[in-house]
This record gives structure tokens, C-alpha cells and sequence, in this order.
């Protein structure tokens, strides 16, 4: 098949992206099928306010002003549910306070009504790195998929406003949303802050903090001086991925992922996302629908998109969870045959120097997804928020003379440094790997990882937490070649928490001239950086996966670019060996731990999507 590019060409769709595709479709025909008739069912119902009982419509409707409660009423009226993901802390939805009046306000100027439904909760991992409440984090994510459903179960919205930014949010906004697919859903991004302390300069300090040269009192201003202001942070962790992800699937309006907040431009985007989804649930029409848009092909957009710009490893979780919600299965397969014909086309840190705010000044999304689509890498052939095609998505938001939002064709890459074609890609393939060998499966991200460093053959280190860990690094036992095997991690050991804190201590070590690398069952960070880290491993410690038989000292090769990860141990010795068995933790039902285990009980396999909401 071919899709037409933006300078209006046929391009023939890549052999890779076809067969990918193919193969998702017929996995998930059954499932899918099953999905799309319950969202067709659904929305052949008629209106909530004229399907539903009159003491029912009036409670739902009894606190909005008479005018708008009329307006409600009419026969083709159009009103919106705004679920936000509002708090204070997280620094990415602190401007998402001001916004339901806002949206209140557009939405009654184009003849619609709009009413928050309901809040999720939303919790910062920059926060919560190396404490009690990362073993939340995960879980959140279903959390917040069952919030949203809860705010959505009034059903008597025609649309849905999405406001959500950062790491377990979006996805679990999306899982919710999806058991509502007969609903036309629009995502409202918040922006990232604008640049402060660079990320290169804040992990030098981390790093020099690690081996005691710089103190608390400079770390503490060094990390005040990147972390300043509202809107997401500026590297290229999960939060940002999620932005890229959204208007690669066409759920957002076409660069609007990083545009700053507090400004005109941001303003006049959030305005237009009430219009937008006020004419999509004017039309009632079901390629309209969020069931509808999330599909085989926007999935495989999605992955393109995250190996193109060298975007987060949690990604190879929840976009699997999220496929799952609209009844479509993928795995890491395929993420993994697909980064093999995807070029990495940015450099945004920490696969590079530049910012999101670089990324954005260099063209940002619309410039990704134009050379893409140039390149045979996307499927033209979706739908999305804006209509038919993603070639929709191939411009840019500007305001003209009058301060009015309108649109320019992208065009082509503003600095080569951080954003480049598919003809001059910094990388011919994605830098996502898979990993396999006696040691079972796990993910690899080596974007950011020199090639030297890419192959480790040391002796294994084995503790069961990352405080372990960093007791052994302040002890000065760790300098030597190594690798970090950090078990009992998974997600039904400990709620799979991010072992981000780890990456300043083995940094430094790689930084002295020692082989480093990561083993471990749980995961790192969304900002995977220059340390070769083999995470995700499946099958995990709690399903008493070959990391369970590993001993200290024993040989692990571990080899991103042939993708091999083996204990070197004599296979009699290891079939013998008893199974390492975690000692139960004295505070692990402390801090909100304890109401998490339902969920660490049910949980999936990771490369199922680590859900206990999803199997």
C-alpha cells in the first residue's frame, strides 16, 4: 500500500511498518472485534440527559447557571466532561488549576457546556525517586484509569477533555477514557517549563554529589535552578514521551505538546481543543470516537514515534496496557523489530544535549511526523482528532498579525543538531532493544549509550533494593568492573518502583574507566541515560524468573547490540541451586503501601503491561 506525503507524493509505506502492523491486527482481531462492538453498541444509545430518569438529569445538571442548564437540555445540545489531573506538586499540572473555568467559559461561547467531571490522582516520581511512595507509582496508573471511569460514569457527556501530563497519568488517562470509546476524547497538554540549569549540567552535579564533592546545600540549589517553574520538566523522560505519543495517535492538536505555558500561543490552543471537541461530538460520527482512534495503526504510530525520538522505556509498558484498553495486543517483539528500521532523528537529553524546549524551537512534532510520513514510517491512513489523515498533523500553531491562532506547513528542521531527517538520522535504528538468553527477556534502551559501552562482561553484584546498593557504593566495594543486579523489583514484588537514583552512582563508576551495567526485574527511568541498563527482565523475581538462581560473583554477559544477556554459570550448578526468596519487609504495608497490594497481587507479567486491571 502507499500514503500520500506531505509534498503530496506517493510513498510507499515501509516493508517493516506493513509487516508490524499485519501481525498486531491478526494477534488482536478477536479482542479488538469484541472491543469495537461494545463501543458501537454503546453509542447507538440515545443522549445521557434523554435516555436517563429527570431526578437523574437533574442532579447532574443542578449546579450549572439556568442559562447553561438549558442549553443542556435542547435536543442536539453538546456537553463536555473535563477530567483533570490538577494538583500543586506536580509542577507540569499546577497551570491545569486555572483551567476549568476557562473551558467552562469556550465552551458556552460556541453554544456547548462543559462540567469538570471528576479529578484523578497524579503523583510526581521526581518526588517520590528512592523513597517509600515510588512503590505506588506504577499503580497509580490503574488508579488513575478507574478515577477516570468513575468521572465518566455520569454518562451524560457527549465529549471528554483530557487534562494530564506526566508519567502514569496520561497513560491511565487513556485506559479510562477507552472504556468510554464511544466518546470523542481530546487531550489538553500543559507545556514544559521553560529552560533553567541544563540537564547535562545537573547530572555532572549529581554524579559529583554521589562521590561526596559537592554539598547537600549546592545539589539543592543546582536542582532549584532545573526544576524552577510550572510545566513539565525539560528532559526527555516519560511525561514529555507521553506529549510526543499523544499527537503521534492524533489525540492532541498538531504541535501543541510543547509549547510553554502562561502564553498567548498556549492560550489559543487550549481554546481551540474545546472548539475541536465540541464539532467532534456535534457530529455523533463514530470514526470520531477515542474507540475508534486508538487503533492497530495509531499504536504502531505511536511506537515509530517514541523510537524515532528516543523516547522513554516505560513506554514498552504502558503502550502495551493502553493497546490493550482498546483490545489491541502488542508486544515487545514488536517494538523491538520496528526500532531495527526506525532512525533516531532527535537528540533531546539525555540521548543528547538539547531540551524539550530545543526540540519545539527546532520544529518540534510537526517537523517529526512530517519526515516520518516522508520516510514511509507512519500510517497516513488514521483518524485523528482533526478528521481523517496525519497528514493534518504536518503544521505548525502560530499567531498572526491579529493574534489569532492559524496554522504553517512545518517544513523542514530549524537546527540539524537536535532534529534532523530520516536521510541524515543521527542513529539508522531506534535504540530500543530486546535482550534474551538464560537470564530470561528485558528491554535495553542504548540511544544514550556510547558503543563502547555497550557490551559488559562482569561479575554480578546481587542486592535486593537500590538502598543496598548505595550503601555498597558509599562503602567504596563497587570499584571494580560489575554488574548491578537489583532483584525482587517487578511488579508483584514490590509494585515495580523506578531505580532512578541509581544512575549517578553507576555513572561515576563508568565515568572512572569500570565496566558497568543494570540488571534488575524492575524499572529505571524515563530518562534512561548512558549506562547500558537491562530492565523489565521477565519472567521477573515473583514468578521465580532465572534472576532468582544468580549468586554474587557470578559472570553476566550482557550484550546490547547482539542482544544477549546469559549467566556465565555451569548449567548443572544452575539447575541445582535453590531460589533466592526475599525477606518479607517490616514496613511495607506503611505510607499507603499496604492499600497497593490487591493490586501487586494481580498484576500482569511486565510485558503484558503490568496492569491488574488488564490481562
Amino acid at each position: 500500500m502507499k500514503e500520500e506525503s506531505s509534498a503530496g507524493d506517493a510513498v510507499p509505506r515501509h516493508p517493516v511498518l506493513e509487516k508490524v502492523t499485519h501481525r498486531i491486527i491478526e494477534r488482536s482481531r478477536t479482542r479488538r472485534t469484541v472491543y469495537l462492538g461494545l463501543c458501537a453498541r454503546t453509542a447507538a444509545r440515545p443522549r445521557g440527559v434523554q435516555r436517563m430518569g429527570c431526578a437523574n438529569v437533574a442532579h447532574a445538571l443542578a449546579a450549572m447557571p439556568v442559562n447553561e442548564r438549558l442549553a443542556a437540555l435542547a435536543p442536539k445540545a453538546v456537553n463536555l466532561g473535563v477530567v483533570t489531573a490538577y494538583n500543586d506538586v506536580l509542577s507540569a499540572h499546577k497551570p491545569y488549576e486555572r483551567y476549568p473555568e476557562m473551558l467552562r467559559r469556550a465552551a458556552v461561547e460556541m453554544g456547548a457546556t462543559a462540567q469538570v467531571a471528576g479529578g484523578v490522582p497524579a503523583m510526581c516520581d521526581g518526588v517520590t525517586q528512592g523513597f517509600e511512595g515510588m512503590e505506588l507509582s506504577l499503580f497509580s496508573r490503574d488508579v488513575i484509569a478507574m478515577s477516570t471511569a468513575v468521572a465518566l460514569s455520569h454518562d451524560v457527556f457527549d465529549g471528554a477533555l483530557m487534562l494530564g501530563v506526566c508519567d502514569k497519568i496520561v497513560p491511565g488517562l487513556v485506559m479510562g477514557a477507552l472504556q468510554f470509546g464511544h466518546l470523542p476524547v481530546l487531550f489538553v497538554p500543559a507545556g514544559p517549563m521553560t529552560s533553567g540549569l541544563s540537564n547535562v549540567e545537573k547530572s555532572s552535579i549529581r554524579q559529583r554529589y554521589a562521590l561526596g564533592e559537592v554539598s547537600r546545600d549546592a545539589m539543592l540549589q543546582a536542582e532549584q535552578a532545573a526544576y524552577h517553574g510550572e510545566g513539565t520538566c525539560t528532559f526527555y523522560g516519560t511525561a514529555n514521551s507521553n506529549q510526543m505519543l499523544l499527537e503521534a495517535m492524533g489525540l492532541q492538536l498538531p504541535g501543541s505538546s510543547f509549547v510553554n505555558p502562561g502564553t498567548a500561543l498556549r492560550r489559543a490552543l487550549d481554546l481551540e481543543a474545546v472548539r475541536v471537541l465540541a464539532r467532534l461530538a456535534r457530529s455523533r460520527s463514530s470514526g470520531s470516537s477515542i474507540g475508534s482512534m486508538v487503533s492497530e495503526r495509531s499504536m504502531v504510530n505511536a511506537m515509530v514515534g517514541l523510537l524515532a525520538s528516543g523516547g522513554s522505556t516505560n513506554h514498552t509498558i504502558h503502550l502495551v496496557a493502553m493497546a490493550r484498553a482498546a483490545g489491541i495486543l502488542i508486544d515487545w517483539d514488536d517494538f523491538a523489530e520496528l526500532s531495527g528500521a526506525v532512525p533516531l532523528l532527535a537528540k533531546v537529553y539525555p540521548n543528547g544535549s538539547a531540551d524539550v524546549n530545543d526540540f519545539h524551537a527546532a520544529g518540534g512534532m510537526p517537523v517529526l511526523i512530517s519526515e516520518l510520513l516522508h520516510a514511509g514510517l507512519l500510517h497516513e491512513d488514521v483518524e485523528t482528532v482533526l478528521g481523517s489523515g496525519l497528514k493534518r498533523f504536518t503544521v505548525s500553531p502560530v499567531l498572526n498579525d491579529a493574534g489569532e491562532l492559524a496554522w504553517q506547513p512545518a517544513g523542514a528542521s530549524r537546527d540539524t543538531s537536535v532534529l534532523r531527517s530520516a536521510e541524515h538520522a543521527f542513529s539508522p535504528d531506534g535504540g530500543l532493544r530486546v535482550l534474551a538468553g538464560n537470564l530470561g527477556r528485558a528491554v535495553v534502551k542504548v540511544s544514550a549509550v556510547k558503543p563502547e559501552h555497550r557490551l559488559v562482561t562482569a561479575p554480578a553484584v546481587v542486592v535486593s533494593s537500590q538502598e543496598e546498593l548505595a550503601a555498597r557504593f558509599a562503602r567504596g566495594e563497587l570499584r571494580r568492573d560489575l554488574v548491578a543486579v537489583v532483584r525482587g523489583q517487578g511488579p508483584r514484588s514490590n509494585g515495580m518502583p523506578e531505580l532512578h537514583k541509581l544512575t549517578p552512582l553507576l555513572g561515576a563508576l563508568q565515568d572512572q574507566g569500570f565496566k558497568v551495567a543494570l540488571l534488575t526485574d524492575g524499572r529505571m527511568s524515563g530518562a534512561s541515560g548512558k549506562i547500558p541498563a537491562a530492565i523489565h527482565l521477565s519472567p521477573d523475581s515473583a514468578a521465580a524468573g532465572p534472576i532468582v538462581r544468580l549468586r554474587e560473583g557470578d559472570l553476566i554477559e550482557l550484550d546490547c547490540d547482539r542482544g544477549i544477556l546469559n549467566a556465565r554459570v555451569d548449567s548443572a550448578e544452575w539447575r541445582s541451586r535453590e531460589a533466592w526468596v526475599p525477606a518479607p519487609r517490616e514496613s511495607e504495608d506503611s505510607l499507603g503501601r499496604g492499600l497497593f497490594a490487591l493490586f501487586r497481587e494481580h498484576a500482569a507479567p511486565t510485558e503484558a503491561g503490568a496492569s491488574a486491571l488488564l490481562s
